[in-house]
């Protein structure tokens, strides 16, 4: 590659919508270094991240694809790689990595694989997880580096895979987005929610993952001794319309706001006070990051990722998993114990702030791309589309 020209990387994520490992992607192409790196995006779906590159002005591509390892998209990926000449490939999370590792090995692009928390997990039944333990081995195999987002999931890899290795890079926050000091609307105004009330969040994927039933359930018992508390759930996702047929048999339809997905994430953490994220399982929840990063106090469940961010009684709460009578107590405890949500509030943004910045964690991104860099120009590699 001549010395002058840019290294370009395809950042590859499944989907267009915007969760965590979508915000992941739009921060680093947005604080990676343009005098050295030109990113160029991959989904495999439409959606409101690529409206959100297309205003950042990143150019971006969308190949149609519901599944991991398909075989249709080899083709058009293998042409994209050609037509964008991209030196490196970048793929987050398995279903990316899947439908990218044979287009990279036919261009002779590295591959480097971001986990965002790991395919398989305890739950699933036995055949299932182990093809899915079988699939992320032969991923991390083929990767010419991997990088896990939580120090939790590169012991969960070297556990399941003999020879695993990866650098952990934690999700970095955009500071200046999430910003508590910055003016913002009033949602809470818009909403109808009285000025007097907590407002406890859960801002997520609606997903078997994140645990909607069991806080519906917590709220609800929360609702018995306490009625100055509104719940807002915003967000989609397969197990929405059962949270609100759960909600509406339980007779508390009229404390919940349910909301479909947005894009004004900051300001809909302006507007609550508890943010809560009862999951099964986590990788780095990025959401509960921009959380701590808007001041706000915090409830998670004892999973790896969020055990890793929030030291309980610290800087938020933890509380087991599936438990509503546990979660019911924490939310109770934040809404009348308004001092100590306060510590904790403060505790929360000085640990985003410390050790989740997004340009720390483009800077060690960058720091793994320079080192393949440098590996690949010892082999002396001269044709065009390698590094």
């Amino acid at each position: 590659m001549a010395a002058f020209r840019k290294i370009r990387v395809l950042q590859a994520i499944r989907q267009g919508q915007i969760g965590g490992g979508e915000s992941h992607v739009l921060s680093l192409v947005s604080a990676l270094d343009k005098e050295r790196f030109e990113p160029v995006v991959l989904s495999f779906t439409d959606g409101p991240m690529i409206d959100r590159l297309n205003e950042m002005k990143i150019p971006n591509h969308v190949i149609s694809s519901a599944k991991p390892f398909d075989p249709a998209c080899i083709s058009k990926v293998n042409a994209l790689l050609k037509n964008e000449r991209i030196d490196m490939v970048h793929a987050h999370g398995t279903r990316a990595a899947s439908n990218l590792f044979l287009p990279a090995r036919l261009n002779g692009s590295p591959m480097i694989y971001t986990i965002h928390g790991w395919s398989f997990h305890e739950d699933q039944p036995f055949f299932r997880k182990h093809l899915r333990i079988l699939s992320e081995r032969m991923l991390t195999g083929l990767a010419k580096k991997n990088i896990s987002v939580s120090a939790s999931n590169r012991e969960t890899g070297m556990k399941h895979f003999s020879g695993f290795r990866s650098i952990v890079i934690n999700n970095g926050i955009n500071l200046d987005h999430f910003n508590p000091g910055r003016e913002m609307k009033d949602l809470r105004a818009e909403l109808e929610i009285p000025a007097s009330h907590t407002v406890v969040g859960y801002i997520a994927r609606i997903t078997l993952q994140k645990d909607p039933v069991t806080l519906i359930q917590a709220f609800s018992k929360v609702l018995q001794h306490n009625s100055d508390i509104t719940l807002l759930v915003v967000g989609d996702g397969d197990m929405k319309q059962e949270a609100v047929d759960l909600a509406g048999s339980l007779g508390i339809s009229q404390h919940i706001r349910f909301l479909p997905f947005r894009t004004d994430v900051p300001e809909m953490l302006k507007a609550i006070d508890i943010f809560c994220l009862p999951s099964l399982w986590e990788g780095m929840p990025i959401g509960l990051l921009e959380a701590m990063a808007m001041a706000k106090a915090v409830i998670v469940t004892a999973v790896d990722g969020s055990r890793e961010i929030v030291q309980h009684r610290q800087n938020g709460l933890i509380v087991p998993v599936r438990d509503a009578e546990s979660l019911a107590a924490a939310i109770t405890q934040l809404h009348r114990d308004t001092a100590f949500r306060g510590r904790l509030q403060v505790a929360a943004t000085a640990t985003v702030s410390r050790e989740y910045c997004m340009k720390k964690m483009a800077r060690q991104v960058e720091g793994v791309y320079e080192g393949i860099i440098q590996t690949q120009q010892r082999f002396s590699i001269h044709e065009p589309n390698h590094i």
